[in-house]
């Protein structure tokens, strides 16, 4: 009874204790939070990253990719951000989609990318040109990483139209052959296949041999898609939608890609099966009710393609990163 009797005396003494290591925890989380939410989801940065995918004897291409921009018309740091990106001087611009979040946000993508769209550009939309966003319970991306909710339609005709009006061309389902910088490009692209738009058979066949790139396009990288623009002869395939898993554990990475496609290859370059690269971005924006990003930069990338050597593509891609002097905190 004594000991036990010395124990009950002893337990208030920890209590002090016990809520000081609870306010820390708090404190910890609400710092994470805040640097999630207001630092690093505006520390946007350039990637700039090569690849050799070209033909054998081609020249290089600077091609620089978006994606993902999720557009509020009062997103007026992220705006300014993108408008500097023509600096950078590409010879072509690739769009892989989720370019709006808000009904009223055609005008701000347009005026946005401003001279970019100067450039000669190729596009395909996702789920977010069409439909809006929507409160969701954010467990769903671990353990119902299949449902789909759909918030109010978004004016994508629009969209469409002032892009295709400064001569960028839209891939959805199309197969196209134009030229950039003296080089011959093969294009294709399919809608979105993250909510079953993609109908591949209407572009299915092998890609122009005699095309310095052949280049694939889709908003979210599902591994069914890729499989058939490789057996289709493609040298890359660009996507975006995975936002590089948002909310990345250091020395783990990404928890979700939100798509069928593995972890290891949720941002940046890889390769696809033998012969196909493949690059995913981790996108610009999130999405209103998301508004967070940790340990995963919002990015823009500029890729210098180049000559595959003969006898297969190069696995080593090389990489870097750059950070624009306009990236301070809103």
């Amino acid at each position: 009874m004594a000991e036990g009797r010395s124990r009950l005396l002893h337990m208030p003494a920890a209590l002090p204790v016990l809520k000081s290591a609870a306010a820390v925890t708090l404190g910890s989380a609400i710092a994470g939070i805040g640097y999630a939410s207001i630092i690093e989801r505006n520390a946007f940065v350039m990637r700039e990253v090569t690849m050799p995918v070209l033909s054998p004897g081609s020249t290089p291409l600077r091609v620089l990719h978006i994606s993902d921009l999720h557009m509020r018309p009062n997103q007026r740091h992220k705006q300014a951000w993108i408008r500097e990106l023509a600096s950078w001087e590409p010879d072509l611009v690739v769009n892989s989609g989720d370019n709006l979040s808000h009904p009223k946000a055609v005008p701000a993508v347009v005026q946005a990318l401003g001279d970019l769209l100067s450039v000669p550009g190729v596009f395909v939309f996702g789920s977010n040109d069409y439909f809006g966003p929507r409160m969701k319970n954010p467990a769903n991306y671990l353990i119902k990483p299949e449902a789909r909710i759909h918030g109010e339609p978004l004016p994508w005709q629009d969209l469409r139209a002032a892009f295709t009006e400064r001569g960028w061309l839209d891939m959805t389902h199309t197969r196209r052959e134009f030229e950039v910088g003296g080089l011959t490009i093969a294009a294709a692209g399919v809608d979105d296949p993250h909510i079953d738009r993609d109908r591949y058979d209407t572009i299915a066949g092998p890609a122009s041999p005699a095309a310095n790139l052949r280049l694939g396009l889709t908003h979210s990288p599902e591994p069914r898609v890729l499989d058939r623009f490789a057996a289709d002869g493609y040298q890359l395939v660009m996507a975006g939608h995975t936002h590089g898993g948002q909310l990345c554990v250091p020395f783990y990475g990404a928890l979700v890609t939100n798509c069928g496609l593995d972890r290891s290859r949720v941002k940046g370059p890889s390769r696809w099966g033998a012969d196909m690269g493949l690059y995913v971005s981790a996108g610009i924006g999130t999405s209103p009710f998301a508004p967070m990003r940790f340990c995963c930069r919002p990015e823009a990338t500029l890729l210098t393609l180049v000559a595959a050597p003969i006898g297969g593509p190069d696995a080593g891609d090389r990489r870097r990163s750059h950070s624009s002097p306009t990236a301070a905190v809103r």
